[in-house]
């Protein structure tokens, strides 16, 4: 730090770079100054000056005309790192492999962060029809059957800490009304696996339950798989085989000292 430089300037100018970073991650395209800006609402000369610094360390990449911006390969880089230096994840991949050999659906692996849950793992289908791999990414938690599952092991209370104000919608069938929110999650917490179909994604039915070796559960397994495929007796097949494994993999992970 510079001498005389407020300690809260510094704080500041490190918060602003990873909104910036996490607001690339979020856009499914590239981002110019002027869009950051709108979305941010930084000022423009700091957000020049954090882009560029970013660009030039490699954590961003821009266009080839220069003018728009995505996140760059030393981004990739530390998200890996993270992933191999997850203690619980080896364990979690053998799970998924043995989830997926038993019901034949695209499987996921995933961790509540906050008002989202992020993906660490996952294994497609086999068959030709499979929903896309979406390790690394993060979804709303109230849309997805893994955030349902997650929230399910709150407390009404506390999942109203960590939704937000507006629950945003991906599809017509999203849950956004906060009440319907809460009748749901408290299905999940009688069956004890939590059913979305097509709130995050039209076409897909999605099976999750937590992986309880924590309290409240952090993590969650999850089956992915056509919603014309997800019949009633298909999905108590499948809601069978994937509270199974998730309470296999809570023992394992218990047995080995993770938590």
């Amino acid at each position: 730090m510079a001498a005389g430089q407020p300690e809260a300037a510094t704080v500041k100018s490190a918060e602003r770079t990873v909104r910036i970073l996490e607001t690339l991650a979020d856009s499914p395209t590239r981002l110019t100054v002027n869009e950051l800006q709108e979305r941010l609402g930084y000022p423009r000369s700091s957000l020049h000056a954090l882009v560029r610094t970013l660009r030039e360390l490699k954590w961003l990449e821009a266009d080839d005309s220069g003018s728009a911006f995505g996140v760059g390969p030393h981004a990739l880089l530390s998200g890996t790192a993270y992933l191999d230096r997850d203690p619980a994840l080896p364990h979690a991949q053998e799970a998924l492999e043995a989830l997926r050999d038993e019901i034949g659906y695209t499987v996921h692996f995933a961790r509540r962060d906050d008002a989202y849950v992020l993906y660490l793992a996952s294994r497609d289908s086999r068959e030709s029809v499979r929903a896309v791999s979406r390790v690394g990414r993060r979804l709303p938690v109230h849309l997805t059957a893994l955030g349902q599952a997650l929230l399910a092991d709150l407390t009404e209370r506390e999942a109203d800490a960590v939704l937000p104000a507006e629950l945003p919608s991906y599809t017509p069938h999203t849950i956004t009304d906060r009440a319907e929110l809460h009748a749901a999650l408290a299905t999940v917490r009688d069956r004890g696996w939590a059913l979305e179909r097509e709130q995050g994604t039209l076409g897909i039915t999605c099976v999750s339950a937590a992986v309880p070796y924590r309290i409240p559960a952090t993590d969650a397994l999850s089956c992915s798989m056509p919603a014309a495929a997800a019949t009633a007796k298909e999905t108590e097949r499948v809601a069978r085989a994937v509270t199974a494994h998730a309470t296999a993999l809570a023992t394992t992970l218990r047995r080995h000292g993770i938590r």
